[in-house]
């Protein structure tokens, strides 16, 4: 594998993205490009990136359309266009990572599997406390994120575990839930064969756990990444869920459809 393109999603939350954004420039593997994929943010996430980050150690690009909704499939298909990595990483703009993030999904890659990692939550008066201190987060030992579980910072302290699983990462291989968006490795010919996101998946809900559906339908295998490469997930406000019956019951459909593989409205019109 060379180079790895990290597709992290954004909507006008820039203090959040900046922290996320700190994260990935603090790695120790450096071969990675950044796509901030923006949903339609205001100016003010533009001029964060101008004036903090376009001159950090990786390449980063931002890539924004206007908003009309919750769009995210959309917009994550229009930086995958615009990326030149052979890996994908997906990730929110209110993750922070560890430094040994890209490196441990480098380690994890394998062709013909995708790799789903999982996440820590935030409560929301933590949040606000690393957002207004600001707090490192990713430089802080096992040490301090048992002491915020005890005081009720976060949500729970296993993920953070980092276990040789081996063999046990792959005895689930077509097993589609949680596999999110949040944190997820995919290799990007994987992802143009299945046409990437179905932009028919508007509004909050399942655009993600489709896609991996219908990666899986491709005979692309899960590798699991739990216990070696966690998020430190922000908390934020419950996303608009008006059409989340509808997705679910697209979703529900495509599940029982073996052959249904490629996007209705995806990557291919981007082109």
């Amino acid at each position: 594998m060379n180079l790895i393109s990290v597709i992290i999603t954004t909507y006008n939350w820039p203090e959040a993205l900046a922290a996320s954004l700190q994260s990935l420039f603090a790695q120790v593997d450096h071969h990675f490009e950044i796509l901030v994929a923006d949903d339609g943010s205001s100016h003010a996430t533009a001029d964060m990136l101008k004036d903090r980050f376009f001159k950090g150690p990786v390449p980063l690009k931002h890539i924004r359309h206007d908003d009309r909704g919750f769009r995210a499939g959309t917009i994550r298909n229009k930086a995958v266009a615009n990326s030149i990595g052979d890996y994908l990483i997906f990730i929110d703009g209110d993750c922070i990572v560890f430094p040994d993030f890209i490196s441990t999904h480098r380690n994890l890659a394998r062709q013909g599997y995708f790799v789903p990692g999982n996440r820590v939550l935030l409560s929301k008066p933590f949040t606000q406390a690393v957002l207004n201190k600001p707090i490192a987060l990713y430089e802080l030992s096992f040490r301090n994120f048992f002491l915020y579980r005890l005081a009720g910072k976060i949500n729970r302290i296993a993920p953070l575990l980092r276990l040789p699983l081996g063999p046990l990462r792959t005895i689930k291989p077509r097993h589609w839930q949680k596999a999110m968006t949040c944190n997820l490795g995919i290799w990007k010919q994987d992802f143009i064969e299945v046409n990437g996101f179905d932009e028919l998946f508007e509004g909050w809900g399942y655009e993600d756990s489709d896609l991996v559906i219908r990666l899986i339908h491709n005979g692309v295998k899960r590798k699991e990444g739990r216990f070696a490469v966690p998020v430190l997930h922000l908390w934020h406000r419950q996303n608009d869920q008006s059409q989340h019956d509808q997705n679910l019951r697209r979703l529900m459909e495509r599940l029982q459809q073996n052959d249904f593989i490629r996007a209705e409205k995806g990557l291919s019109q981007y082109d």
